[in-house]
């Protein structure tokens, strides 16, 4: 699947996004203004100025906004859910080249909040998305102790985790185990004579 570099980039800082809510063994990683201003840096979210709590509750909202959106049943819904947050925050696009970057549309307004700036163009890169018929590549990790989003880009839609070498192999690891259990459970007596035939082999030793 060929996605333009601005949308890649802003579908890696909604999936980012998303994935700083709390869980059950993970707290909210946008908390405080501190986290909120760490994601900013990370991230590189450029044009945003000055931070308060009104841009902390703002993020917060079009987090949940996002989730919402990756849980949506079909493209009708995630239409409904993506379009109040592209008229919410007033997109303007704009083309622009900054920071060294090549050509790229910008489409959150001129003095946006960093809200409005987020979901601007995270809301107008799941569009892209939805409009080229890919939904279902917004999708939750599979492992079982893992709610983790991800946008699965392999060529035939078959990623179910959202790090392979985490969750990925921790699984496969626990499968393989599994079986190795089993396979012992339906052999009963195997360990049994191998330890017997081990010991005659030991008494035939003792007589040479």
């Amino acid at each position: 699947m060929q996605i333009p570099h601005d949308t890649r980039r802003a579908l890696d800082v909604v999936v980012a996004l998303v994935n700083t809510a709390a869980e059950a063994d993970q707290p909210d990683g946008l908390a405080t203004l501190g986290s909120l201003r760490g994601f900013v840096h990370e991230y590189a979210i450029s044009d945003v100025g000055e931070l308060g709590a009104r841009d902390l509750a703002g993020v917060r909202t079009v987090r949940a906004k996002f989730a919402q959106v990756f849980a949506a049943p079909n493209p009708r819904a995630a239409s409904v859910l993506i379009n109040e947050l592209v008229a919410t925050a007033g997109t303007t696009p704009q083309l622009t080249d900054h920071d060294g970057y090549d050509w790229h549309v910008h489409y959150f307004a001129p003095g946006a909040s960093v809200g409005d700036h987020l979901a601007a163009d995270g809301g107008m890169a799941l569009a892209f998305i939805v409009v080229s018929g890919e939904q279902e590549r917004l999708r939750r990790c599979e492992a079982p102790d893992c709610r983790r989003a991800f946008v699965d880009l392999s060529r035939n839609r078959s990623r179910r985790y959202c790090d392979s070498r985490t969750c990925g192999n921790r699984l496969h690891v626990a499968a393989y185990r599994a079986r190795r259990k089993e396979a012992g459970a339906e052999a009963p007596g195997s360990e049994h004579e191998e330890v017997v035939h081990g010991g005659e082999q030991q008494q035939g030793a003792d007589h040479r």
